[in-house]
């Protein structure tokens, strides 16, 4: 799983093996198997490797989907692959016209990244199905490419049909094993947040970056995680099945919210010595909480009723944290009495700003962590069938919440642009193809010149950061698969162990392609070697290795080369996803703060919160893999990071201060006096949707006029003098001081979103 995952080698491995990508990359395995052994009983072995060629072509696209669009999904790869099969083996032999197809052909094919990550499977067909048409043998006439062609046709549409009932039957183990690893992954963030309440390094801020980039990483990986959940599990709920895991899936919704919130007030709480047990309390406590989500995690891969949530924790959390805090209050303000006269004189002319105590920061922080033991209490209700999911919200969250199964010609239609980047990775690729392609024919070895191409298509990638990664894994995992393939066929290793490795190679390979590259890498060389292996008998085997190795680190040169040609740095995509963020969060705040939800919470007004909530996620998710990735490329043309840094830093808490606030009216409406808040909530909603639609529509901005971060101590002082107990008084003070912060932390916002967007302007 995670470097976090305190699980044994056994526990993780056995939640690998039970994954629903491991699953799926079995299914398409015995797919592979069903169609060829079909093919080969039927129309012989010829048929039956031609078949299999059809079947490794189609698979890439074959992940786990929801039902309805299954078949459309898989679809365009069936479709599109046969024809160019078709015309690579007419034209096999006849380099300049095989040239001449594959450059332009390649182009279109990258051009489907547009679609995203549903375009990129197909892109990888469409090159699979030339690139394997070149490796097969000379077709000796028309007939012989016709017949390959077909049963190629056949094979490909047999897998159609196949992955697609295939995907219906696993359907309801996919919505098991999705919502298993999106609770495995939040309960590793859960595990870095709680590592974030250990005393900070004040004398070294670069000491306590790295678990502040790791917690960014992990929130930016999870949306992702969570959309794929919500595809699939919010899909269709009719039985009370499905409802049971839609209810649990919105329940980790709502406590990524409450985590986000723990970050609130940590800074101040870290200072003091004298809040180490306080902090080290409410660690544990997360750290509690997340084996609690690990066993509802295990339970559901296993088919088990998950434990009882344990709630004499959290009591007993309250109770001592609350004595710690009141212990290390009593001992500051006995520090604070001791250094009054001294300071009496000095401090006399200036104005005093009363903040809360340390005390209430630190119940109200228990409070939040209380929250989020609440929806883990929740969380095992619902698992364990003693609660009842709230049927309504499900139903609304399937219709806004998946994403759409169609396709559509708009995302073409944007393409048509010099600094779009998907046509720039698209000549990118067709360039790198075509030298590819030349290279080959030069090399003094020709017999498997395709190997050179495979290798520029699965390491070329649309990003500089990708492209490196896929570089270097491919290059350690084609060595490493050459050597047990060499062992393999050293021990002289009967054909019906080879076809069984080549079938559960295919499998691994299907299902680590996303997860772990270097694991697909050493699958794919098995299966490539074996079959030419089988194809080739007469080959020396050593030789066979040994060109592979070769055609591999022609191909990554190539790749790597190419990845110069046209880039498409991340610096040119960042004040788009800058601007995207900024208008996020003004909506998000505007929706949030509404005053309809002080007079009645109704589903309409959540459901705009949610949808709201997620697009912050989602540009948040965006901008932070940009700038991960923008670390890889040369620092001539890197983005400001120290800004980007800020803003996602600051983003994150509006985020959680908008979330209390919203805590507070969803939970504790009761305790908030409405003639009190309600100028306040529209005031705070107007602002800070102001200073954040400042950048959305890219002014121009002098250099020397760039507003700068206020200091962090004006901005938490701010907010009301006094402050009630938390657990006992009217909570529309607190509210009021949110809303004070997060007004505080939109204008630091602004400023770092200007600092960011600043090169884009000025160049």
């Amino acid at each position: 799983m995670t470097a976090t995952d305190p699980a044994s080698p056994v526990r993780r491995a056995l939640r690998v093996g039970l994954s629903y990508y491991v699953a799926n990359g079995m299914s398409a395995a015995l797919g592979l198997a069903l169609v060829s052994v079909a093919m080969h009983l039927g129309a012989g072995t010829f048929a039956a490797a031609a078949a299999l060629v059809g079947v490794i072509v189609t698979i890439p696209p074959d992940q786990p989907a929801p039902r309805r669009g299954k078949f459309r999904q898989l679809l365009p790869a069936a479709l599109i692959g046969p024809p160019l099969f078709l015309a690579m083996q007419l034209l096999h032999g006849d380099v300049l016209r095989t040239s001449a197809l594959l450059v332009p052909a390649a182009f279109v094919a990258f051009l489907a990244a547009a679609w995203g990550r549903r375009g990129l499977p197909i892109s990888m067909s469409i090159m699979f199905a030339m690139i394997f048409s070149i490796a097969t043998p000379t077709p000796p006439d028309r007939a012989v490419a016709l017949s390959t062609s077909l049963y190629f046709t056949l094979g490909a549409f047999a897998y159609v049909v196949y992955a697609t009932l295939a995907n219906l039957a696993l359907n309801a183990r996919y919505r098991v094993t999705m919502l298993a690893d999106t609770l495995l992954a939040i309960a590793s963030l859960m595990r870095t947040q709680a590592a974030q309440f250990a005393p900070q390094v004040t004398d070294a801020p670069a000491a306590n970056a790295p678990l502040l980039g790791r917690l960014l990483r992990q929130q930016a990986a999870l949306g992702d995680q969570l959309q794929a959940a919500r595809d699939i599990v919010l899909e269709s709920p009719r039985t009370p099945r499905r409802q049971q895991l839609a209810g649990m899936l919105l329940a980790l919704l709502e406590l990524r919210d409450h985590l986000v919130a723990c970050e609130l007030d940590l800074d101040t709480l870290r200072e003091p010595p004298q809040h180490v047990p306080v902090l080290d309390t409410l660690r544990r406590e997360l750290e509690r909480l997340a084996v609690q989500l690990d066993a509802i995690a295990d339970a559901l891969l296993l088919g088990r009723t998950p434990p009882a949530f344990d709630s004499t924790g959290t009591q007993a959390l309250r109770e001592r944290v609350v004595a710690a805090a009141t212990l290390a209050q009593s001992r500051m303000d006995a520090d604070a009495d001791a250094d009054a006269d001294a300071d009496a004189d000095a401090d006399a002319s200036e104005p005093v700003r009363a903040a809360p105590s340390t005390e209430l920061l630190a119940r109200s922080l228990v409070a939040r962590v209380g929250h989020i033991a609440d929806e883990v209490r929740r969380l095992c209700a619902l698992a364990r069938g003693d609660a009842k999911p709230d049927l309504a919200a499900v139903r609304a969250a399937w219709q806004l919440f998946t994403s759409p199964t169609t396709w559509s010609w708009r995302p073409f239609a944007s393409l048509w642009r010099w600094d779009a980047p998907p046509l720039r990775h698209a000549i990118r690729a067709a360039l790198a193809i075509g030298a590819g392609q030349v290279v080959s024919i030069a090399l003094p070895w020709g017999t498997h010149d395709y190997w050179i191409l495979m290798t520029i298509t699965v390491v070329l990638r649309g990003s500089f950061a990708q492209t490196l990664e896929r570089r270097n894994i491919r290059v350690a995992g084609t060595l490493l698969g050459c050597l047990l393939v060499s062992l393999l066929l050293y021990v002289r290793a009967p054909l019906t162990a080879v076809l069984v490795v080549i079938t559960i190679a295919q499998g691994v390979a299907h299902a680590f392609a996303i997860r772990r590259y270097l694991i697909t890498v050493i699958a794919a060389t098995l299966l490539a070697l074996l079959q030419a292996h089988l194809l080739n008998t007469g080959t020396s085997p050593i030789f066979e290795v040994a060109e592979r190795i070769a055609d591999t680190l022609v191909g990554v040169a190539l790749a790597w080369a190419f990845s110069y040609v046209l880039p498409s740095w991340e610096r040119t995509q960042i004040p788009a996803l800058v601007r995207r963020t900024l208008i996020a969060q003004a909506n998000h705040a505007k929706v949030a703060l509404g005053l309809g939800q002080l007079d009645a919470v109704d589903n309409e007004s959540e459901l705009g919160w949610r949808l709201a909530r997620r697009e912050v996620y989602d540009s948040l998710s965006a901008l932070v893999q940009a700038t991960q990735r923008s670390l890889s490329e040369p620092r001539a043309v890197r983005p400001p990071l120290p800004a980007l840094e800020r803003l996602t830093a600051h983003s994150y808490q509006l985020l959680a201060q908008l979330t209390a606030v919203k805590t507070m009216l969803l939970l504790r409406r009761g305790r908030l006096s409405a003639d009190q808040i309600r100028a306040p909530l529209r005031d705070a909603a107007l602002a800070i949707s102001a200073r954040l639609t400042d950048n959305a529509a890219a002014p121009a901005v002098d250099d020397h006029a760039l507003v700068t971060d206020h200091d962090d101590d004006t901005v938490l002082a701010a907010g009301p003098v006094a402050l009630p107990d938390p657990f006992e008084h009217d909570l529309s003070p607190w509210l009021l001081r949110r809303l004070h912060l997060a007004m505080g932390i939109a204008t630091q916002l602004n400023g770092a979103a200007r600092l960011a967007l600043a090169p884009s302007r000025s160049g």
